[in-house]
């Protein structure tokens, strides 16, 4: 989901810088409702392991160029069942800047555009989640079909705003739009991975008890909501 360099330009990079805002003001506000529910130091823990774990997604796991962009297994829908949705959005947002400073310094000039397309696909399937998994159901418990449509509806948002920024930066020539859908197409088979990847970390969990009442994972993980 790296924008590649040159796909925005000039004046039109100020319009990520605006989206990017909002995603922190978004962010900052579930951060707060979260320690207000858990504490802060349960919150910090939480953003530190997601932040770690995003980073090594990022620049150890396997990714790929293709289009215009790059083919990550980000995992979002497995971070936000483990950590939550606040932990998740900064693990995101510093995980992605953390590879920036140190190891991709040429994406930081599309560091609007890459952490807006990895939050506002967060809060779309926060929102889902919300609505398909009942409050009396633990995330650990969760149904393979609910992890595929959340996985779906994180990875779809992933390349909906890709394709924004291509047409955005490049317009509806057939050679941008053709670079679009090769990565759409390549980036939507993770949907058929991270769901598995997904119930294999919670059943995991489900045999780690001793995890229920601690403060590195969310708490819904093992509580229903109700």
């Amino acid at each position: 989901m790296h924008i590649e360099p040159g796909i925005v330009q000039g004046a039109k990079i100020v319009l990520s810088y605006a989206t990017a805002t909002a995603s922190f003001m978004i962010a900052a506000k579930f951060a707060l409702e979260n320690i207000k529910k858990s504490g802060v130091l349960p919150f910090a823990l939480k953003t530190i392991i997601s932040t770690v774990l995003v980073f090594i997604f990022f620049e150890v796991f396997p990714h790929h160029a293709i289009g215009v962009s790059e083919v990550h297994l980000i995992l979002g829908s497995t971070l936000f069942l483990i950590f939550g949705l606040a932990p998740t959005a900064f693990g995101l947002a510093f995980g992605l800047l953390v590879q920036g400073l140190f190891f991709a310094p040429f994406d930081l000039p599309q560091y609007g555009m890459n952490v807006t397309t990895l939050l506002m696909p967060l809060f779309a399937m926060s929102y889902v989640a919300s609505r398909i998994i009942p409050k009396d159901i633990a995330y650990k418990d969760i149904k393979y079909f609910d992890a595929l449509k959340l996985s779906t509806m994180y990875q779809g948002g992933i390349v909906t705003w890709v394709a924004f920024w291509a047409l955005y930066g490049q317009g509806f020539g057939i050679e941008n739009i053709t670079s679009v859908f090769s990565f759409g197409a390549a980036y939507m088979s993770v949907i058929i991975l991270e769901p598995l990847i997904d119930l294999a970390v919670l059943a995991g969990a489900k045999t780690l008890n001793s995890l229920k009442s601690s403060s590195l994972v969310e708490s819904r993980l093992y509580n229903s909501a109700k």
